[in-house]
């Protein structure tokens, strides 16, 4: 059978003395084997089935990144239960709903999460078990003074959990193999929660197959040598990216990760992640584009401190580099690699390796997921000699379906479809675009999900079974280009989705908008893997000039200033109710209403997002180039609607 069980199992044999995971501790950084872990989980897994949590019985995971989460999931797992990762981000009233949808009989939380989690059992009726993470703490104390909890049957720190399975195990030692023995490979291992975009979030059901197949996809695609590899996991590991490419597919070839320093809160991970990085020294990392954004940023600012000589000799290495490169699959002339040598060599020489020690000393690549990664950020740091290979994927494809790796790589694409992944770009319902020509990206393998856990119709309206098997229909947009990488150019249900990869739903933004700002017509708001948030406007004439008229604005100037204005007054209301990254900072004044005739309203007279962004993307880029060229676009405007 496929299972992550076996995969345990095959790694604990194989590499028994080996780091699967490490956190760091007062007197250094604690190792817990292959074997440690396969036991540690051993011993979770016999107090769950000797309590009597049957089969499919679930429990969420809502912690920091640590060994204890990885020995929590597996002793769950193992014992037929299923997990459900949380995010540390989300507000009690979401951990909650996540709680009881999923019909949780457990709580696994550990001291940085334990306030938040008890907000969240405040709230829930049915209130689950808390597995508490670490030792009887001040912060447990005072929890169970508040709220009257008893060892045993409202929580168990981690100490008790682990001697009283391995209590179990030793009167009943074949408790959790004989439990094991009856997992099929088709069996639910996660219920992983959307983020809720549109109304409540869905439940995506991973199995034990999806995880296998998409692991062993994912050593495939980057050629994972033999030799001991090693990370540190800066990522969450409830993200689907984190959790599959690191905890599972690390169990294929014995990869070590190691946590970073989370002691005492959630914000010690960004205060310890420069220091943890040149201590464990890794050889790859995992990233999504906020965290390398931030390091490129960095490395500009340090590079030009450093006075005029070395910063020319930087730039003029950078720009060589890039273009020795090419587009990483189509290499330039041997007339540009000459031409290029020397500039390169120079900074290659002086400056490079100082910019590549923020990482170690060892470093070979990253990996980017979570979120599209602009092409200036892959050519600056193939430049620089630490490649960020993008791929792309979905947590209902376990999740990857395609990525850039250090074989065969293309700037700008998101790579090359994974080995046991079909892959279409489908025009419409029947016909499947030509090369170069954009669609929905529609998937077939091993490693789609099963389903959204008690969400039939949902799951309907995504995965179609066809002659050929049952398809996933993405959502996203995307083609192939002439030399086969796939290029994935936005959203077919366009969510906003900041630099880090987290999304929300514009339509909620836009209902708060529209509900406390009368000049509105249409807009239509706009963020795709950005700093700030942005909005396409169209105005209520009539509303407008009755308030030049009545406030007696004579310049266009002043008009402009008052509508701006009155289209940031609704931001105390938005506040109330959404967060504050996704609160349009700029907006895009467009004097045509956006009309049927230009096929960016439907029939019913619903916004075409995906149509009106491409209408109207340069308006769209010059918002983030420059807020004086979109103020005079928008001065531009208000002449042509109110003072021609």
């Amino acid at each position: 059978m496929k299972t992550i069980v076996r995969m345990l199992h095959e790694a604990a044999q194989q590499f028994p003395a080996r780091a699967y995971t490490t956190k760091k501790t007062d007197e250094g950084w604690k190792p817990y084997t292959y074997r440690d872990v396969d036991s540690a989980s051993d011993q979770v897994a016999a107090y769950l089935i000797a309590q009597g949590f049957t089969a499919e019985s679930s429990f969420g995971i809502l912690a920091e990144g640590r060994p204890e989460w990885v020995m929590a999931e597996m002793g769950v797992i193992k014992a037929r239960c299923i997990s459900v990762p949380l995010s540390i981000k989300l507000t009690a009233e979401e951990i909650a709903f996540r709680l009881t949808h999923s019909e949780a009989k457990g709580i696994i939380a550990s001291s940085n999460t334990l306030d938040n989690v008890c907000k969240a059992l405040d709230a829930m009726e049915v209130k689950p078990m808390l597995l508490y993470l670490d030792e009887d703490d001040e912060r447990l104390q005072r929890q169970k003074k508040a709220h009257g909890w008893k060892v045993g049957k409202d929580f168990l720190t981690w100490d008790t959990l682990l001697a009283t399975g391995a209590e179990v195990l030793a009167g009943l030692p074949q408790i959790v193999k004989d439990t094991e023995a009856k997992i099929d490979e088709n069996d639910t291992v996660n219920i992983c929660y959307t983020s809720g975009t549109t109304g409540n979030p869905k439940g995506i059901m991973l199995t034990h197959l999806n995880y296998w197949a998409n692991s062993h996809d994912a050593v495939e695609l980057f050629h994972l040598p033999e030799e001991t590899f090693e990370t540190l996991v800066v990522l969450p590991v409830d993200h689907s990216f984190a959790h599959t490419v690191g905890i599972y597919t690390a169990m294929l070839k014995g990869i070590t990760l190691h946590f970073v320093d989370a002691r005492g809160s959630n914000a010690a991970i960004i205060r310890n992640f420069p220091k943890n990085l040149t201590e464990v020294n890794p050889l790859f990392m995992m990233t999504v584009p906020s965290i390398s954004g931030s390091f490129m940023k960095k490395m500009l600012q340090g590079v030009s401190q450093k006075g005029k000589l070395i910063d020319g000799i930087f730039q003029a290495g950078l720009k060589a580099g890039i273009k020795r490169n090419g587009d990483g699959f189509n290499r330039p002339s041997l007339g540009v690699q000459v031409a290029t040598f020397l500039p390169y060599k120079l900074a290659a020489t002086l400056v490079f390796p100082a910019l590549r020690k923020v990482f170690g000393s060892r470093i070979l690549y990253c990996v980017g997921g979570g979120a599209l990664l602009e092409a200036r950020q892959q050519h600056f740091f193939a430049a620089i000699g630490v490649p960020v290979y993008q791929g792309y994927g979905l947590t209902e494809a376990a999740p990857i379906i395609s990525s850039n790796s250090p074989e065969v790589h293309k700037f700008g694409t998101s790579g090359k479809v994974a080995p046991h992944v079909k892959c279409r770009i489908m025009k419409s319902e029947t016909e499947e675009s030509k090369v170069g020509e954009r669609g929905e990206i529609v998937i077939q393998g091993e490693n789609v999900m099963k389903g959204y856990f008690k969400n039939p119709d949902a799951s309907a309206a995504v995965l179609r079974d066809e002659a050929d098997g049952r398809w996933l229909w993405t959502g996203d947009l995307g083609y192939f280009d002439e030399d086969g990488f796939l290029v994935v150019t936005g959203r077919a249900k366009a969510l906003l989705i900041a630099k880090d990869g987290e999304k929300y739903s514009p339509e909620e933004v836009e209902e708060v908008m529209v509900n406390n700002t009368e000049i509105l017509n249409q807009l239509l708001v706009y963020n795709d893997h950005k700093a700030i948030t942005t909005a396409l406007v169209t105005l209520q004439d009539d509303l407008v000039k009755k308030m030049i008229k009545d406030e007696n604005l004579t310049t266009p100037e002043a008009v402009l200033k008052r509508i701006i204005d009155l289209l940031r007054a609704y931001e105390p209301s938005a506040a109330k109710s959404i967060p504050s990254q996704w609160i349009p900072s700029r907006f895009s004044i467009i004097p045509k209403a956006f009309s049927e005739a230009d096929g960016l309203v439907n029939s019913t007279m619903k916004l075409v997002r995906y149509k009106t962004i491409e209408f109207y993307q340069t308006r769209i880029n010059e918002m983030y180039e420059s807020e004086e060229l979109n103020n005079k676009r928008n001065l531009e405007a208000v002449k042509e609607l109110f003072f021609s």
